[in-house]
């Protein structure tokens, strides 16, 4: 029962039969820069169109908080913030590529990024600064 209400949550959002599968498609790729628990969690939902309690039962956690993930890791990935900072390879250092994936993709705190980085709060947050008006500007 919440698949389906999930399910007509996406197809409300796109209006017609070929925009759910577009985002499906777009999901699916863009699903491949998780890792872990997320990806799997993701290729359940995605390829093996697995229940919200289903998924619940095999992770040993609560459905809704299986639910909660999951339209948090769709709302990440179809953002697209990571993908514009992508297009600006060029403008960008390779670890604030990392940092950006860190922070966009994963959801990870910024202060879990400084400490993976070996560099200050202030730092990390400069960085997400400066990416956010770098896609303000693509938009």
């Amino acid at each position: 029962m919440t698949r389906s209400r999930t399910s007509q949550n996406i197809v409300r959002r796109s209006k017609t039969e070929d925009g759910f599968k577009d985002r499906i498609d777009l999901l699916r790729c863009r699903a491949e820069l998780l890792t872990g628990a997320d990806r799997a969690l993701m290729q359940m939902y995605l390829d093996n169109a697995n229940t919200f309690r289903q998924m619940a039962r095999l992770s040993g956690v609560n459905e809704a908080n299986v639910a909660r993930r999951i339209h948090k890791l769709i709302r990440r990935l179809l953002d697209g913030q990571y993908i514009t900072c992508l297009h600006n390879r060029d403008k960008l250092t390779q670890e604030q590529i990392e940092m950006a994936r860190d922070y966009f993709v994963l959801g990870l705190p910024m202060s879990e990024i400084a400490d993976r980085y070996e560099t200050t709060y202030y730092a990390v947050r400069q960085t997400m600064k400066r990416i956010q008006r770098l896609t303000a500007v693509d938009d």
